[in-house]
């Protein structure tokens, strides 16, 4: 069997679409048990905010301009994170877009930006940090997917195939980089708690919940929390050498019912 070399205890970390949600929480998770995180979105008055809580809290944070739709961007946001806190050795791909619309009356051009952002986005980031991991021998990339890939949502054709598609990138990276040392993992959130869908119009907002119930893929009000979904990709990162994890599925525990006030009476009596 073959052995490998324990992680190092510093691993500089690489979290893209970081600037709220499950980017930000997740950038917080990793600093707290003494990574370095460099915070890559296009929001730079967030990062600079998250980056100084972060630092506040004793972590060691930088915040790097980096637009997953641009190649150049993604290359120079890489080259700012590792001058600021080294080779980066965990790299996070969680930006993502995510707009409803019907089939027959999508945009096509709409259409398309989800798949830049979702797919192409990415698979430029993996194009530019994952020669570097393979000739180190070690590195993490954790492609951050929706339940939406296996289990799609209505009035979210284009979230649904892009994030299918992202699951087809990344199973063929894992054959790919078997044998290099370099471990690529797939976490697939269920309903989560964030800003995605907040700038929604509420009408448009309010159709798409109820079209959802009524497919049964919203069975009950439950949400995860993005520091649940962080705290998964933290330990998908960190498992020992010699095991990956391959797809890591989260999903929403459903409430407890709530008691009504006879049972309450009876059992208190």
């Amino acid at each position: 069997m073959a052995r490998f070399e324990p992680h190092p205890t510093r691993r500089p970390v690489l979290v893209t679409g970081a600037s709220a949600g499950i980017g930000a929480a997740t950038a917080r998770a990793f600093a707290a048990i003494g990574h370095p995180v460099a915070i890559a979105a296009r929001r730079l008055d967030r990062l600079d905010e998250l980056a100084a809580a972060i630092r506040s809290d004793g972590g060691e944070a930088v915040g790097v301009a980096m637009d997953v739709g641009d190649l150049d961007s993604i290359d120079a946001g890489v080259r700012a994170a590792e001058a600021a806190i080294g080779e980066i050795d965990i790299v996070v791909s969680n930006a993502g877009d995510n707009e409803p619309s019907t089939v027959h009356s999508d945009d096509a051009a709409r259409f398309a930006r989800h798949y830049d952002v979702n797919v192409f986005g990415p698979q430029r980031l993996t194009s530019v940090i994952g020669s570097a991991m393979i000739e180190r021998g070690r590195g993490d990339i954790v492609y951050v997917s929706s339940m939406n890939a296996s289990v799609p949502r209505v009035m979210s054709a284009a979230y649904n195939s892009s994030k299918a598609a992202l699951e087809a990138y990344a199973r063929t990276a894992q054959m790919e980089f078997e044998g290099t040392g370099v471990r690529a993992s797939i976490v697939r959130p269920g309903p989560t708690l964030t800003e995605m869908g907040w700038g929604w119009d509420q009408q448009l907002l309010d159709h798409t919940m109820r079209e959802w119930q009524r497919w049964g893929v919203l069975r009950h009000g439950g949400f995860i929390d993005a520091d649940d979904i962080a705290a998964a990709i933290v330990h998908v990162a960190t498992a020992p050498r010699g095991m990956l994890w391959s797809l890591v599925e989260l999903n929403p525990e459903a409430p407890l019912p709530r008691r009504s006030d006879t049972s309450d009476q009876s059992e208190t009596n």
